[in-house]
This record gives structure tokens, C-alpha cells and sequence, in this order.
């Protein structure tokens, strides 16, 4: 009998993956990293739970690390199938997945030569950029709304989440007759740059995220709170500083700065873009213009640049990146990492967080035990670089910047179902989140479970 095991993103926010096992054929749907709490972490070293040899295929919703980034281990440790995703999906994950073996190779070199003593055993990197470069052969581009059969008895079809370039969800079919639905991360209806979350189809059985389960973004539209958040810097002569992730924040940010200058409701300050996988991924958003919305394919059409502001620097260098730091008065520095985990934003905050003129302008979710949730929290210290950084800044938060559904949003998507799953699955979100969720949907007279880490059902 077919089956589903939820090896990640059961009970938390990230470690996407989740296994489809028709008793002849084994297909991945994700291969997610564990983030957050070093509990969490851990489980990113522990074997697979079942050999990935016998796994047939891979299917990815889209490129984000929590969704992907343990698909170089998979290939590592023996997976030879080919691993699915839409045609952006592929082009960011060729940027994220090196990047991703880079870091650690570096975190690992520096943990050996800073943080351990020659008795204690050497720190290792989970995977490493040439871990990495060899999971990309794997990589097998599909167009939205097209059938495929990817192992035996499975076919798969993406269709727009609306959450990143290249997001999908995942309609697999088994035996020509059971269908199950993965939402992957979904976004929201009536952001920039990309369409809307496509309609659902009718299927037996729905695994659906719930990371804003019992909660709503702003009402208030992102572009206005944006505004005063910069006229606010403007006033007080200091910097916005802006975590946020190198693929699909930035670019939001970019696109409403821009059309904020385009209307004159803000000036045309300094924009400093310092992640170099946001230089390379920015021009990837202009290519797949399968992904447009209708905004943004007129305003292309008109020859504007909408992820241009008038004085936006891109930094890919060290050099630049340093350059930074010594900008004065009024400016926006938007830098990965969007949670405050790692990256170049680090560097940016141990500089400017102790000045009360510094704004950090939070755009996205904070996952507990992050930097950025502690700075949600009131911190007022911040450890960066073995350091405790003094918190003088102000720290503000804008939701409806984040790319993630909210509560009502997923609830407009469930809408589109033409009538409700004999299953529902609740993933991707904290406890108190999904609990929410599944109270919610219960009250709507849809049946949903949340299931446990290693969970295996039946279908």
C-alpha cells in the first residue's frame, strides 16, 4: 500500500523532505537542511532513514536551502536519480547549493583555527562546494503544467506556488489513480513580480505548509511601511539595515524601492546590495519570464528597470562589501543572510548595531534561536563573531514583505480545491503554528492531522 513518510518539516519550519513509497517505486519530494536550533541542526548529520539508493527520484518545490539543501548529500551517500524542479528552480539552485558547501567549508576552516583545541576532534563541513557542484548533474528541468512519469507508477506536475522564482507545487499521481498535493512553500496573492498561487486540483490526499498558521501580515500595504521605514532614516541620518534573503526579498525590496522613487514618495538615497549571490541571482529574475506577473511584464515592456533604484551598488567583492561600513547619513543595505545566521549582513550589524540611529529593518520570518528572532525579542546584545555586539539600533519587522502565505491566504488557496482531500497533512510550521492551523481547518469541517518527525501513513 502507498505510503508517506515525513522525514522533515514535521512539527518545524524547515528540513523539508517528505517520502513516497508505492511499494515499487520511492520518490524524495524535497531535500531539505534542518535550521534554527543546534538540536535541529543535528539531525542534518544523522543517516537517512531509508538507503538513497532505492530512491528513484527526487522532486524539489523550489530552490530555497530548507527545500534543497541536502540534496548534495543525498548524491553523496548514493542517490543516482534524477532530481526534478522547475526550470528556476535548476538556474538558483546552481547558485545556492555551491554557495551553500562554500560557507561550510569555511565555517569548518574557521572553527579549526579559532574555536577548538588540538585535543579536540576536528570540525567537518555537512558537504562541500564540490558535494555540491556534482548534485547539480542531478538537476532535471520540468515547465509548469507539463506530465511527467519520474519513476515507475509516478508522474509528477508543477504548477505556480507563487512563493520564489521557480516555486511550484507538486501534484504526484500514483498508479494512474491516487493523487497527492504538496503546496511547498506558498505565496502570497497580489505580490510583486510574481503570479498568484495557481488553483489546486482535485486530489486524495494534501500536504500543505503552515508556517503563518493562526497568524496575518500587515494589512497595511509593504510599499507604505517601507516608505516611512526609509523617510524615517532620512530624518535621523542612519542607515536601514535590511536582512534578507539573496533570492526573492532582496528582489521584492528592490522592486519597491524602486517604485517608491518612480512616485517620488521617497528620495534616491544610496542603495547598497552586498551578497553576491544577489548580484547573480537579480538578472536570473529578468530572464525566466515565464514567472512575471502583469506588473512586471509591463513595466519590462516599458523599458523601466524595476529592480533598479536610481542609485542601487551591487557588491561582490570583499573590497566593496568592507566600502560599506564607512557609508555615512542616510542609505539602505539590504545583505544575506534574511535571518541573521550567516553571511555578509553579520558584518553589517556588528557595525551598525550599536548606533541608535541604525535602523534593522526585518522583512521576512524569524525561525527561533536565529539572530533575527532574538533581535525580534528584544535582545539586547547580539553575539556575532564570538562577540556580544551592544543591540542601541531600533529593530522593526514588516510582514508583508515575507513570501509566505498568511492564514487567510492559505485558507483562499484551500478554497480552490473543488472539494477537500480525504487527507490533509500539516507541515512546515512550530508547534503553537500548526496547532493553530489544524483547530482552524477542523472548524472549517476539514479534516487535517499534524504528524510526527519519522511518521509514516498510509495512503
Amino acid at each position: 500500500m502507498p505510503s508517506i513518510r515525513f522525514l522533515g518539516a514535521a512539527g518545524t519550519v524547515t528540513g523539508s523532505r517528505f517520502l513516497v513509497d508505492t511499494g515499487t517505486s520511492r520518490v524524495l519530494v524535497d531535500t531539505g537542511l534542518f535550521q534554527g536550533q543546534k538540536a535541529l541542526r543535528l539531525r542534518n548529520r544523522e543517516p537517512w532513514a531509508v538507503d538513497p539508493a532505492s530512491i528513484g527520484a527526487v522532486v524539489l518545490t523550489h530552490a530555497h536551502l530548507d527545500h534543497t539543501g541536502a540534496l548534495p548529500l543525498l548524491v553523496r551517500d548514493g542517490f543516482r536519480g534524477s532530481a526534478w524542479c522547475t526550470p528556476a528552480t535548476r538556474d538558483l539552485a546552481g547558485l545556492l547549493l555551491p554557495d551553500s558547501g562554500r560557507l561550510q567549508e569555511e565555517e569548518a576552516g574557521y572553527a579549526n583555527r579559532k574555536g577548538y583545541s588540538r585535543h579536540a576532534p576536528a570540525a567537518r563541513p555537512l558537504y562541500t562546494e564540490a558535494d555540491a557542484v556534482r548534485a547539480l548533474q542531478r538537476l532535471a528541468p520540468l515547465a509548469y503544467g507539463h506530465e511527467r512519469e519520474i519513476a515507475p507508477g509516478v508522474t509528477v506536475r508543477f504548477r505556480r506556488a507563487g512563493h520564489i522564482l521557480g516555486s511550484a507545487t507538486v501534484e504526484l499521481v500514483l498508479g494512474g489513480k491516487r493523487r497527492l498535493l504538496f503546496s511547498g512553500d506558498l505565496g502570497r496573492y497580489g505580490a510583486p513580480i510574481l503570479p498568484d498561487p495557481e488553483p489546486a486540483p482535485r486530489v486524495d490526499a494534501l500536504v500543505v505548509e503552515s508556517t503563518y498558521g493562526g497568524r496575518r501580515h500587515d494589512e497595511v500595504p509593504a510599499r507604505r511601511l517601507l516608505r516611512d521605514e526609509v523617510l524615517r532614516a532620512v530624518k535621523v541620518g542612519g542607515a536601514l539595515v535590511v536582512p534578507a534573503f539573496a533570492i526573492g526579498r532582496t528582489q521584492e525590496v528592490l522592486f519597491e524601492l524602486r517604485a517608491l522613487e518612480r512616485a517620488g514618495e521617497v528620495p534616491e538615497l544610496p542603495v547598497f546590495v552586498d551578497s553576491p549571490m544577489a548580484v547573480d541571482a537579480t538578472p536570473l529574475f529578468l530572464a525566466h519570464r515565464e514567472e512575471h506577473d502583469d506588473e512586471f511584464t509591463r513595466l519590462v515592456a516599458d523599458g523601466d528597470e524595476p529592480l533598479r533604484p536610481a542609485r542601487v551598488r551591487f557588491c561582490r567583492s570583499t573590497d566593496q562589501s568592507k566600502a560599506v561600513n564607512r557609508a555615512e547619513g542616510p542609505c539602505v543595505i539590504l545583505s544575506a543572510s534574511g535571518m541573521a545566521t550567516g553571511g555578509r549582513v553579520l558584518h553589517h550589524l556588528k557595525n551598525r548595531l550599536p548606533d541608535p540611529r541604525t535602523t534593522v529593518l526585518l522583512v521576512g520570518y524569524q525561525a527561533a534561536g536565529t539572530r533575527g528572532w532574538s533581535l525580534v525579542n528584544g535582545a539586547k546584545t547580539l553575539r556575532i563573531h564570538g562577540e556580544d555586539v551592544p543591540v542601541a539600533a531600533r529593530v522593526a519587522s514588516i510582514g508583508g514583505f515575507s513570501a509566505h502565505a498568511d492564514e487567510a491566504e492559505i485558507g483562499r488557496w484551500l478554497g480552490t480545491f473543488p472539494s477537500p482531500p480525504a487527507r490533509t497533512f500539516l507541515v512546515h510550521g512550530e508547534p503553537a503554528a500548526l496547532e493553530a492551523a489544524r483547530a482552524r481547518m477542523e472548524r472549517l469541517g476539514w479534516p487535517a492531522t499534524v504528524p510526527g518527525h519519522l511518521e509514516q501513513v498510509a495512503l
